[in-house]
């Protein structure tokens, strides 16, 4: 069920987080460790920005399984962002393999990525597409049920082009998971909406962890400190961590699980929406109209 990794902060190199962690995006493609079926092997992407050059984000996605894929470990060594978003997929079944379907995706300035699935999506798919805007529709080039709910997302957020607050990021992911449970109601179906979704701007984060029963919530952490950096530990050997000082939360990491054994890392509880803006403190708040549980 799939990983992602989401960072804000000063800018690093895109492989600190898919190579060059403990617990990398890579090697979680292979070897996950809080999520049932450890092999995500169907895709992979990466989005990033580069605000001094162009408000929207570059994206880099390719159906080869990420830990074999050399171009991938080559452009992440050498490229530099403030924002960073990465994810390695599990295709749901049913759902085909192919680039179009790899997160995450993209539209105007924001970029956007989902761990989860909606339950039964082929026959809801018509559903969701009867209550996009012509434009939203126009706009996907793939099939899945996390492109039909950033589709979604768009239609509430409006203008793809305008800068947009931080709440207000937040708020349309919050209309967006509500929407998604209106158009799967009357709820006819044995299986659970998982919605563990991330987008951003390139300037901040709103992610969230929700489920709609009890054995399907998938984890999700954060870390935050003053800056992330590859250096050497205490026992001198080189690793990533999370440098720290006393009310500076310059540099936050969102992850599916976390990336480094340092102390640090927090869980998401179950049903709730985190707001990232580098500079300030990472905000929880709860979604209703879900069963907390365990995590896949």
């Amino acid at each position: 069920m799939c990983r992602f990794a989401l960072y804000l902060g000063p800018p690093i190199t895109v492989d600190m987080l898919i190579t060059r962690p403990a617990h990398s995006i890579i090697r979680q493609s292979f070897k996950s460790h809080l999520s049932v079926e450890p092999l995500n092997g169907d895709g992979f992407g990466v989005a990033w920005y580069r605000p001094d050059i162009s408000p929207e984000p570059a994206a880099y996605r390719s159906v080869r399984p990420a830990w074999n894929n050399r171009n991938l470990r080559d452009l992440a060594r050498l490229t530099q962002s403030g924002a960073i978003l990465a994810h390695v997929r599990a295709a749901s079944p049913g759902s085909d393999v192919s680039e179009a379907n790899c997160h995450p995706f993209t539209a105007g300035r924001f970029a956007f990525m989902h761990n989860g699935s909606v339950a039964e999506f082929a026959r809801r798919r018509r559903t969701f597409q009867q209550a996009l805007s012509n434009d939203a529709f126009a706009r996907m080039r793939g099939t899945t049920d996390s492109e039909h709910i950033f589709a979604l997302w768009q239609d509430i957020v409006g203008d793809l082009q305008a800068p947009r607050t931080p709440q207000a990021l937040a708020d349309a992911l919050s209309a967006t998971i509500g929407a998604v449970l209106e158009l799967t109601e009357p709820a006819e179906t044995s299986g659970a909406m998982v919605l563990n979704l991330a987008v951003s701007d390139g300037h901040s984060a709103a992610v969230s962890r929700f489920a709609t029963a009890p054995t399907a919530g998938p984890s999700l952490f954060w870390h935050v400190g003053s800056q992330y950096v590859f250096e050497p530990d205490a026992t001198g050997k080189e690793a990533c961590h999370m440098r720290q000082s006393n009310a500076d939360y310059g540099a936050v990491i969102v992850a599916s699980e976390p990336l480094t054994d340092e102390p640090g890392w927090q869980a998401v509880p179950p049903n709730h929406l985190l707001l990232v803006t580098p500079g300030e403190p990472p905000r929880l708040s709860p979604l209703g109209g879900a069963v907390s549980g365990g995590e896949l």
